[in-house]
């Protein structure tokens, strides 16, 4: 199984952190969200991931390639021939990693039928590059199996942008920072695809998932929704990013779930 994961976006929003390096590569406690998002995964077994670039994808590239140095001690002899010798090891041995550029200004429909060419099986998942969550992947992909449509998305309550007052009378008896909405679910990425969704897709700078493409999936009876009533959080903006880091420092993150 293979998780493609949209890391090409501007990052516009969130311009505090994203003028110097692409969104994914924000720090959340120490490490990239993009790390945070692949461990997500790992947890439920999938470590083969396919990288949608565009934005500052060099810098993702640089990463990766630099994994080994970047999270392990090792030791090099200067001047000599020969590589570093690695002292420790990290918990994220076998994981297998493909960055595609797919464009500069390439929606994320396009993003996903450019890298198709280096997806390997009939059912794949897709999720975005700037937000995290306590998600039962497994439970996911056993309820797409089920439902035996084309595409998955996951349904979530988003948190509230403003904080919630529970009143008696003129008496605050509760204050919540971040309530969750009593609104229906959203679009919180975490999607399963089977290789058939693929013809909804154009390879096309301009085509966008959620537009023409979830549309039509949705009106041939196709896509199926995961409801997810737990933990989820995007990164759209500076305020976000520090909410995040600041569970994570506090050690109550709920989507570390390894």
């Amino acid at each position: 199984m293979q998780a493609v994961i949209l890391c090409g976006g501007l990052g516009t929003r969130l311009r505090e952190e994203t003028e110097y390096r692409p969104k994914p590569l924000v720090d959340i406690g120490g490490r990239p969200m993009l790390w945070h998002i692949m461990k997500i995964y790992a947890a439920a077994g999938v470590t083969e991931f396919v990288l949608c670039l565009g934005y500052k994808g060099e810098q993702i590239k640089e990463y990766f390639l630099n994994y080994e140095a970047l999270h392990n001690d090792f030791t090099i002899a200067l001047g000599a021939r020969h590589a570093p010798v690695l002292h420790s090891d990290h918990q994220e041995q076998g994981w297998r990693i493909t960055l595609a550029d797919t464009g500069l200004h390439t929606m994320t429909g396009g993003r996903i039928k450019r890298a198709s060419r280096y997806l390997t099986g009939d059912t794949f998942m897709v999720t975005y590059g700037d937000g995290v969550a306590d998600i039962d992947v497994r439970a996911l992909l056993a309820f797409h199996r089920q439902r035996g449509t084309l595409a998955t998305v996951t349904g979530v309550h988003p948190n509230s942008r403003f904080g919630e007052l529970i009143t008696d009378g003129d008496q605050v008896v509760q204050f919540s920072e971040k309530p969750r909405t009593h609104q229906g679910f959203i679009n919180g990425g975490f999607f399963v695809f089977e290789r058939g969704a693929l013809d909804y897709l154009d390879d096309d700078a301009s085509c966008v998932l959620e537009r023409d493409p979830l549309e039509r999936l949705a009106a041939d009876g196709q896509l199926s929704v995961f409801r997810h009533h737990g933990f989820w959080q995007c990164m759209d903006t500076y305020r976000e990013q520090q909410y995040l880091a600041q569970l994570w420092e506090s050690g109550r993150a709920p989507w570390k779930l390894w």
